[in-house]
């Protein structure tokens, strides 16, 4: 557990980043066997992945700021370079810009939704585990015999029995993300996959909230910001779920099975 892995020359390696980085990365090798394997654009996957992995840190950090908008103006830089970040704005941005770049390119919205929600959730989970080196997003203090205790230099506080909660949400990313590749061919119907990772997201996110122990990233409505907005998450997940599945489209891939199996 450290914040900082090591060092080349002026070049620092964070566990944190790191670790993001191999879960983008991981995500990028399932997503394009998934694309690869449904008759998608492995090309167009990596792009969209791009804008979302981009786009999702600028809208973690808007959000960040806007929940903490007096401190912002207090002192702007010291919060523009601080680590903080709202997952909740990283979504809704990242969403954005698969909307703009479906639209942008003719392709269909729901059909990359779908293909892209095992992967950013797999970069999710092992984003947690970087959470876990560096020692933020940390627990309540624990008796547990599942307690973890960080060393001095991290950011979680130093000698005390924590809830490992970075690890839970690591683990529970992850299992949605491997429950989400194994039915992204069974499900016949388009936007289901997408609607299901933001269902899981939003209960896990927030179940979790209740054994965080960082209290100072900000409430809304007397709540943690994020797990107010795991309530409209929840909700809009449902409502995501029964439109489509009223709808009853076939996903894009499975269409294209159907024309070439046809043409044979």
């Amino acid at each position: 557990m450290a914040i900082d892995l090591f060092s080349i020359g002026p070049f620092t390696v964070h566990g944190y980043g790191l670790m993001i980085g191999l879960g983008f990365v991981l995500g990028i090798l399932v997503g394009g066997r998934m694309a690869k394997r449904c008759g998608l654009s492995e090309d167009h996957l990596i792009n969209i992945a791009m804008c979302v992995l981009i786009f999702g840190f600028m809208g973690g950090k808007l959000l960040y700021l806007l929940v903490n908008f007096k401190d912002f103006i207090a002192s702007p830089l010291a919060m523009l370079g601080s680590e903080g970040f709202v997952v909740y704005g990283g979504i809704i941005t990242g969403i954005l810009s698969i909307y703009i770049y479906s639209r942008i390119k003719k392709l269909d919205f729901i059909t990359y939704m779908d293909l892209l929600s095992a992967p950013v959730a797999i970069t999710q989970g092992l984003g947690r585990v970087g959470c876990f080196m560096a020692g933020c997003c940390y627990g309540k203090p624990t008796s547990s015999h599942f307690g973890v205790v960080f060393p001095d230099g991290c950011l979680a506080p130093a000698g005390v029995s924590l809830i490992p909660t970075q690890l839970i949400s690591a683990a529970f990313d992850l299992a949605v993300a491997i429950f989400l590749i194994i039915m992204f061919k069974k499900v016949r119907y388009s936007g289901i996959i997408s609607g299901l990772y933001l269902m899981f997201y939003g209960v896990g996110r927030f179940i979790i909230e209740f054994f965080r122990g960082d209290v100072e990233r900000g409430t809304l409505a007397g709540l943690p910001t994020s797990q107010f907005l795991s309530i409209f998450m929840v909700i809009f997940a449902a409502i995501y779920l029964y439109i489509h599945r009223k709808r009853a489209v076939q996903p894009e891939y499975i269409i294209q099975s159907s024309q070439n199996h046809d043409n044979t």
